[in-house]
């Protein structure tokens, strides 16, 4: 007999019209629930303490389940937490990715009744702070009383899919015969470059004369050489309307027009898609990455620093290789620019980051360009953590703006922002210019930490979580298009929010309350997974290309049995596979929770060493206030579960091209990669391993989940779970022993997945087909952009520019207060010790402005 379905809402359904009847079933049993939730009084719930009270409550495990089997039982699965005011308890629930519904429970009659968003954070923000949750001028944000005019996805499975959504909107807007195409025309009559008309001139300046030029071009491109240059023929075609821009042969600009026309007479989605993907629109362009030491060698593994930098410049590689082939195809003589804007640090560390200008490899027209964080002293010459950064941002895009506009000797064509602060950047600078804007969050904050919104004001001495959540609600507002790596990094999977959903609506008590930051079906969203950069991870097996070179290092980096500065620990047994990850040394990315899974283990200790490459040894050394901790945490680790000859802790390791080898020689031993974390956005290190051939073991919660189909092309492990995951591990380290041609079929799954769906060539032509087609969306809904933009002024001159003032202010006030305290100390020493010179440490703020 076939199971019975699982209980769900239909589409139609509310959590609030379904669940009086739900409690009603169960209303003896719920009652004593909802007594249970209301006993401790005021408290935020999680849905695991909900149901560690309702198997206390309900001691019969038979009954229990008759309850929780029921639609009931799915209502209460779905809620994400609940905000208890007795005799309220206040649920949020999340029937499917994205939707959420908010209702509260009368504890005394069981009585349901459907609250707004607004309603439920007044609900979070009593139980931290009752004043200003009861304060009628709180602040309150509402981004989404700005989209009213702008259409969104309907369907969970449809987020990320913006780009389609888009070209149909647009297409059905053009049925309504040669009226609805005017927009289209007059966006090519904008088409310039440096100053030259590109596409149509003013000839054709509306859709009844392009489309009859258009018969007449078409029917005169037939009867010429398909591989006639369009320079033969330009006049003639000028002549008529047309511009250069349509192709750089008699049979590519025949298939421009086509597609025109196409469009035109009979709108087609993807048509749509194809011919703003040939439009000569974008030829510069300017990506923000402003923390961390950004370069190209000797910087990996430096503080702030890891795969975003490797992210940005193999997107810049690959951007540019698509510009220069469309560029040719449009039949221009161009030549794109592309400029990476990051911070110049005088205090450099040993690497070119305190070099204004640098040449990007592999590319021809593109640099890396620094520029320096300004203070009221000069400039200022060490690192600053990206959770210090805001002070100085506004200033830094005044000044990157400036030199910019003089280096490409006018405007970019489209900016692309990485992370909370080159976003926000990047916000800023496209506002300024009206230029198309495109962002990356790579990594938001607020889903690392539980509750970060609510408890902000105990986080935000350490984190300035109040200036990261407000500066990534303004880029997102702001930004034109989303590129997100996964589905999970925007709305999540079933049973847990996304990183951009978690900005839908929260609370920071005191400050603001945000009652809707973003729309995840908004369709600006874009799942574009990047790949890896294929001339340095190439698979094991190809043998000529592979860097012999490196070889004796990395056997010493292995095998070596003397600790140093670069690795402790070794490997008594060299025969065993490597299990291999790595990863920076903080508490997300898990590497010492791969280290215990694989320390209790002992079946999986028996078959395979474990070698990890994350941060440096030495704790005191560590200005990362997480990698300190681990790093105590690892030696625990290796002490505890006694690890010495088992384990080999390497150093983070800067060189591209010796990590690519690296990875091949782990391949060699016959070994897998493991990407243990807890969440991790995309998995730049996934798709690396799998290019070099290595068989992967990847997290399910985050943007890797995607990447690897499970037990076809990798595996899927749950960091939460840590016991299970070693037991797979060993599975399949004993399955290799037992047929040998396992390893190599995981090992190829892998590739083929690779190939098939994460390389950056497929990136780059998505990126630029999307600025193309979300350029015409903008010029359509120019009037919401301008209400939009103004919202985002008044929000960020009202809260952003105060809080990040806030920071520069509060440490100055703690470092004057350090330096009277070393003054008076300075002053009792000399009174003890009046013959001996004293030499005072300059303090953080005296090093920071040259004070």
């Amino acid at each position: 007999m076939a199971a019975a379905a699982a209980p769900a809402l239909k589409r139609s359904e509310t959590m609030a019209g379904t669940m009086p009847d739900a409690l009603r079933e169960s209303r003896y049993h719920m009652k004593r629930c909802f007594a249970k939730f209301v006993e401790k009084g005021k408290r935020l719930m999680k849905l695991s303490h909900i149901l560690d009270e309702i198997d206390r409550t309900i001691g019969d495990e038979t009954e229990r389940e008759e309850v929780m089997s029921g639609l009931l039982g799915f209502i209460l699965r779905t809620t994400q937490e609940a905000a208890v005011l007795p005799p309220y308890v206040a649920f949020a629930t999340r029937p499917n990715p994205g939707s959420w519904e908010y209702v509260k429970v009368n504890s005394a009659d069981l009585a349901v009744e459907g609250i707004t968003p607004t309603e439920y954070l007044k609900f979070k923000e009593m139980i931290v702070d009752e004043d200003w949750a009861k304060d009628e001028n709180s602040l309150e944000v509402d981004f989404g009383a700005m989209d009213y005019s702008v259409p969104s996805l309907t369907l969970s499975s449809s987020i990320g899919n913006g780009t389609s959504f888009i070209s149909k909107f647009i297409t059905s807007s053009l049925h309504g015969g040669t009226s609805g195409a005017q927009p289209i025309v007059d966006y090519l009559l904008s088409l310039y470059h440096n100053g030259e008309k590109l596409m149509i001139n003013e000839n054709l300046n509306t859709a009844p004369k392009l489309q009859a030029a258009l018969i007449v071009a078409e029917a005169a491109l037939w009867t010429l050489p398909h591989d006639m240059p369009y320079l033969s023929f330009e006049q003639r075609f000028k002549q008529w309307g047309f511009e250069k821009g349509w192709g750089d042969t008699a049979e590519r600009v025949r298939e421009t027009m086509r597609s025109l026309s196409e469009i035109l007479q009979a709108p087609d989605p993807s048509n749509m898609e194809k011919f703003f993907g040939r439009l000569p629109i974008v030829f510069n362009v300017v990506c923000f990455s402003v923390h961390g030491y950004f370069g190209q060698s000797d910087v990996l593994g430096l503080p702030d620093t890891g795969g975003q930098v490797v992210y940005v410049l193999d997107q810049v590689v690959a951007l540019e290789e698509e510009l220069l082939l469309r560029i040719k195809q449009q039949g221009l003589n161009v030549k794109p620019q592309i400029l990476v804007v990051t911070r110049l640090i005088p205090d450099a560390k040993g690497t070119k980051c305190d070099q204004q200008f640098e040449p990007i490899a592999k590319t021809k027209h593109s640099y890396i360009l620094r520029v320096p964080f300004m203070t009221e002293s000069g400039v200022l010459q060490q690192w600053v953590s990206r959770f210090d950064i805001y002070p100085y941002l506004e200033r830094f895009t005044q000044d990157a703006a400036d030199q910019i506009i003089q280096i490409m000797e006018g405007k970019p064509d489209l900016i692309i922002g990485n992370y909370t602060d080159g976003n926000l950047v990047a916000a800023l600078m496209a506002n300024k210019l009206g230029i198309t804007l495109g962002t990356i969050a790579h990594a938001l904050e607020k889903t690392k930490y539980e509750d970060s919104d609510l408890r902000w004001k105990e986080l935000d001495p350490k984190y300035h979580f109040s200036c990261q959540f407000t500066a990534d609600t303004i880029a997102m507002n702001a930004a034109d298009f989303i590129i997100t790596s996964s589905y999970q990094e925007i709305a999540g999977s079933k049973d847990k929010p996304g990183q951009y959903e978690s900005h839908g609506a929260f609370t920071l008590p005191g400050l603001c309350r945000v009652v809707s930051g973003i729309n995840v079906f908004d369709p600006k969203f874009n799942i574009v997974p990047p790949g890896a950069d294929q001339s340095v991870c190439f698979p094991y097996t190809e043998q000529r290309k592979r860097f012999t070179s490196f070889r004796p290092a990395l056997e010493e980096l292995l095998y070596s049995k003397e600790d140093n500065d670069e690795h402790i620990g070794y490997l008594e047994d060299k025969r065993k596979p490597i299990l291999f990850s790595m990863a920076r040394l903080d508490a997300v990315k898990n590497i010492s929770g791969l280290t215990e899974w694989y320390g209790k283990n002992k079946r999986l200790r028996s078959m395979v060493n474990l070698v990890v490459v994350a941060g440096f040894f030495d704790s005191s050394k560590s200005k990362d206030r997480e990698e300190a901790a681990e790093i105590e945490k690892m030696h625990s680790l290796i002490k505890k579960y006694q690890l010495k000859g088992q384990i080999r802790w390497i150093a983070a390791q800067t060189n591209r091209q010796r990590n690519g080898e690296l990875y091949r020689l782990i391949a060699d031993t016959r070994g897998a990669f493991v990407q243990p974390a807890l969440y991790e956005a995309f998995g730049l290190t996934v798709i690396e391993a799998m290019n070099c051939g290595l068989p992967t073991f990847a997290t399910i919660k985050g943007g890797p989940a995607e990447i690897v189909v499970d037990g076809v092309s990798g595996f899927h492990i749950d960091p939460d779970n840590g016991d299970e995951a070693a037991n797979k591990i060993a599975d399949f380290f004993q399955k290799c022993k037992e047929d040998p041609e396992h390893w190599n079929r995981m090992s190829k799954g892998g590739l083929q997945r690779i190939y098939e769906c994460f390389t950056w060539k497929i990136y780059a032509k998505r990126v630029l087909n999307m600025s193309c087609i979300y350029g015409f969306w903008r010029q359509l809904n120019k009037d919401q952009k301008l209400a939009k933009q103004r919202y985002i002024q008044i929000f960020y001159n009202l809260l952003f520019r105060n809080l990040a003032k806030d920071i520069l202010s509060k440490e100055v006030k703690r470092v004057g207060s350090s330096r009277r305290e070393a003054k008076q100390a300075a002053k009792e020493q000399a009174k003890t010790e009046p013959s001996q010179s004293i030499k005072r440490t300059p303090s953080r703020l005296q090093r920071l402005f040259g004070a």
